[in-house]
């Protein structure tokens, strides 16, 4: 796959059109004094100094480019340190040797010390510059006739005010490149904790699902063969033996459906009260789904809630209550659902559930999980020898308020 240039930082592309200013500000002010001083000086004069400002073009050219090369962002690395300093010295020179000879072009000190400063780091960058200053007031100062004090200390003073504003500019940038560097720290550091929650909640969902499907018909499917296993040759083993089978087929029809969309293969669709009892009926046979309220649709999460807790619930009377009856309830209420899955087994201590392990003990933890998630509440109610209710309940929205808030919508 072909791969996208990176595009250069904004920061970057600043950093270039300001250079771009100060090398045209430049060209302009070397243009515009040697237009000046050959207008004011004789032709053997004129020889020596434009040939000296050529050299200083060539030589800022040449700087220029080397600088632009070196500066982080841009094109690949330039020559070493060692190579390309020399030319900025040797520009340096030049434009001392020029200014002091011909003050015509000590404008161009400014773009000569911004080069400077852009060029080198540390002490250098600070030679550069005064170098560059003191060099101007000289020539000024030589041009007033050695009498005018203000043109010796006027370019000293701007240097070292340029000096302290470019020094604030660098400590800004620096600072704002930390934290720009922190802050995408900090955002690659919260994508990976996202991520890493994300993962974590997909595999606690997918726990649930194994669990509350593949598992529990499994274990139920185990009960069934070792019945028939039991009561052999007899001939009620046939039916725990074709009871199992087809438990097994359904787990693997609802294995399949994990893999593709973790979602009950015939359940998700169709009224509810029927997806319960068929649901229901895959574990404890002849079980019934009573419903008060008036039916109305779902969301498609709570029903699919509603589906898993009913199983898993159901399957836990099959495993552990011994119950000779069990009834499960679906209430329709203005602002909730619930689901009572009620059983007269030999109950247990909802207190001194073990954690769960390897051999089991995690339905009820899954249940759990699964109504919280969606902003509900479970309860159970249990004591040994007098039965379990395991009870859900799943806020939604008032009819009304549903109406409102599609009138407000619209």
């Amino acid at each position: 796959m072909p791969t996208v240039p990176s595009q250069p930082a904004p920061g970057v592309r600043l950093d270039g059109r300001i250079d771009a200013v100060v090398h045209l500000g430049f060209a302009v002010l070397m243009v515009a004094s040697a237009v000046r001083y050959v207008m004011r000086h004789s032709p053997a004069d004129n020889l020596w100094t434009v040939a000296l400002a050529g050299t200083v073009c060539a030589l800022y050219a040449v700087t220029a480019v080397l600088a632009r090369r070196r500066e982080p962002g841009r094109r690949p690395p330039g020559p070493a340190r060692g190579v390309w300093i020399p030319w900025m010295a040797a520009l340096v020179a030049a434009w001392a040797a020029l200014v002091i000879a011909a003050p015509s072009f000590a404008w161009c000190s400014f773009a000569i010390f911004f080069l400077a400063r852009t060029a080198f780091r540390g002490w250098a960058a600070y030679v550069a510059g005064g170098a560059t200053a003191a060099a101007t007031a000289v020539g000024l100062f030589r041009m007033s006739g050695w009498t005018d004090v203000a043109m010796l200390l006027g370019p000293l003073a701007a240097g070292a005010l340029l000096t302290l504003i470019y020094d604030k500019i660098e400590r800004d940038a620096a600072l704002q490149r930390k934290l720009l560097h922190d802050v995408t720290q900090a955002q690659e550091q919260l994508a990976a904790k996202q991520r890493e929650a994300g993962i974590a909640t997909e595999r606690e969902r997918v726990s649930r699902e194994i669990h509350d499907t593949v598992t529990q018909g499994l274990a139920s499917s185990l009960l069934l063969l070792e019945a028939a296993q039991r009561s052999w040759p007899d001939p009620a083993a046939n039916r725990e033996v074709r009871k199992a089978s087809d438990l097994l087929r359904r787990n693997l029809a609802d294995t399949r459906s994990l893999v593709h969309e973790l979602s009950a293969p015939g359940l998700e669709t169709g009224p509810l009260p029927e997806a319960l009892e068929q649901a229901a009926q895959q574990y404890v046979d002849g079980i019934r789904v009573q419903v008060t309220g008036d039916l109305r649709p779902l969301p498609s999460e709570v029903r699919h809630a509603l589906l898993r807790v009913a199983q898993s619930a159901v399957a836990n009377i099959k495993l552990h209550a011994h119950a000779g009856h069990a009834s499960v309830t679906l209430g329709y209420l203005p602002d909730a659902v619930t689901l009572d899955v009620y059983d007269d087994g030999r109950g247990f201590d909802p207190g001194a559930v073990p954690p769960p392990s390897e051999t089991g003990g995690y339905g009820l933890r899954a249940m759990r999980q699964r109504v919280e998630q969606l902003g509900g509440q479970l309860s159970v109610e249990s004591t040994p020898g007098e039965g379990t209710i395991i009870a859900a309940q799943f806020p939604l929205a008032r009819p009304a308020d549903q109406a409102n808030a599609l009138k407000e919508a619209l």
